[in-house]
């Protein structure tokens, strides 16, 4: 474990909850403090002292003086070490370090197969994030932990893939196992969806405690952000929308018995294969893109079909969880705004109209960085969590 957060003092208990109410950036002063938590002067003296020996915190300045000596400000030091995290998709693998705040330092994106399997994969992924730590913005900060995002489903709890349908050979792998080979920190591993939910939610909609996030892309997922916090269920498994049978509405053109889920009818893979039926060449999502780019008119109405059959499962969504925002991401919904028009279409007529009355759907604005700050987040959550600060202070050298 990195000596930032070894070297020092003995702190008494506590120290944790102080560090998070400065994790926001602002300074402060010990009195400050201990106004905010009702401790002691003193006892918030010995812990903020402990914290500045460990690196965690920074002096910063003077606050204007009330009579005698000014007090002194202190504030997160975010450059105390680093993170690595890692946005792994289908076709593709970004690579990024971040500071404690989760501010990209640097980043690389290659492409890659997820059927290579996870040794391959992940060597690879590893050998990167060696090289990027050694770059002029993150040497000789200390890595603190490493997060991963994958296209499938994962138990959080082990971090290990449970039957992802398009990562043949990861199933029940021990990813954050095999990552502590080459970096002894801290590994966490979650679905892309919920870190593509918190990196979305970091950097456009912050103060929104309610939100969704749907991916529509080679797959259909759900990222679920309830009172300010990513919920992944019992075992990970929240917000596995795809799997969720589409009722079938009066307007539907589908047959009675037709059963499949929403990813077998909306997917961009779904897609392409009604695409195909109709006699258009479309042998996977990007082609459906192109095709909806060029303003195919069979392209579009089955995309807003999906946006429709999307809408079908949201609404249930929405009456259950009533969030302020729903953001669509994900390759198909970046393809223009036919999908978004579908998912509107039926979730402001299906849900019930006080769950509406304030509630926003719109494309997702983070960006292609949104995966990996989201994996930055988490492992930085966790890394800088009060039990853990707490832990690796109380065991440095007194």
């Amino acid at each position: 474990m990195s000596d930032v957060l070894r070297a020092g003092s003995a702190t008494s208990p506590g120290a944790g909850e102080i560090f998070q109410i400065l994790r926001d950036g602002q300074a402060r002063t010990k009195a400050e403090l201990a106004a905010l938590t009702g401790l002691a002067r003193s006892t918030v003296a010995l812990r903020i002292d402990a914290l500045l020996a460990s690196g965690l915190l920074q002096a910063a300045g003077e606050a204007v003086s009330t009579g005698g000596r000014p007090p002194a400000r202190v504030a997160f030091n975010a450059r105390a070490g680093v993170v690595l995290a890692v946005d792994l998709g289908a076709t593709h693998a970004t690579v990024a370090v971040a500071d404690l705040a989760g501010v990209i330092l640097e980043s690389r994106t290659r492409a890659v197969d997820i059927a290579d399997g996870p040794e391959r994969l992940l060597d690879e992924i590893l050998a990167g994030g060696s090289a990027l730590l050694q770059e002029n913005t993150a040497q000789g900060l200390p890595l603190l932990g490493v997060g991963i995002g994958v296209p499938g489903p994962v138990e959080h709890s082990s971090g290990r893939p449970t039957n992802p349908p398009i990562m043949p050979g990861w199933d029940r792998f021990d990813v954050p196992g095999y990552v502590q080979r080459t970096f002894d920190v801290p590994v966490l591993v979650d679905n892309d969806v919920n870190i593509l939910a918190l990196g979305e939610h970091a950097t456009t909609w912050p103060h929104i405690d309610d939100l969704v996030f749907v991916k529509v892309s080679t797959g259909i997922g759900a990222g679920i952000i309830a009172g300010g916090a990513l919920q992944r269920g019992a075992q990970g498994s929240a917000g596995d929308m795809g799997h969720v049978q589409v009722p079938r509405s009066a307007a539907s053109n589908r047959e009675r018995e037709d059963e499949r889920d929403l990813e077998a009818l909306a997917s961009g893979s779904a897609l392409a294969r009604s695409l195909r039926e109709a006699g258009l060449d479309a042998k996977g999502p990007g082609d459906v893109i192109d095709l909806v780019r060029a303003g195919d008119p069979v392209a579009i109405e089955a995309t807003r079909q999906a946006g429709r059959d999307v809408g079908e499962v949201l609404a249930t969504v929405v009456n259950l969880l009533n969030p302020s925002i729903i953001v669509l991401g994900g390759s198909i919904a970046r393809a223009g705004e036919h999908l978004l028009a579908g998912v509107r279409e039926v979730v402001y007529r299906r849900s019930i109209p006080l769950a509406t009355q304030h509630l926003s759907i719109v494309q997702s604005q983070a960006g292609d960085r949104a995966a990996v700050l989201g994996a930055a987040i988490m492992v930085a959550h966790e890394v800088l969590s009060p039990a853990r600060v707490d832990r690796h202070l109380a065991a440095r050298p007194r």
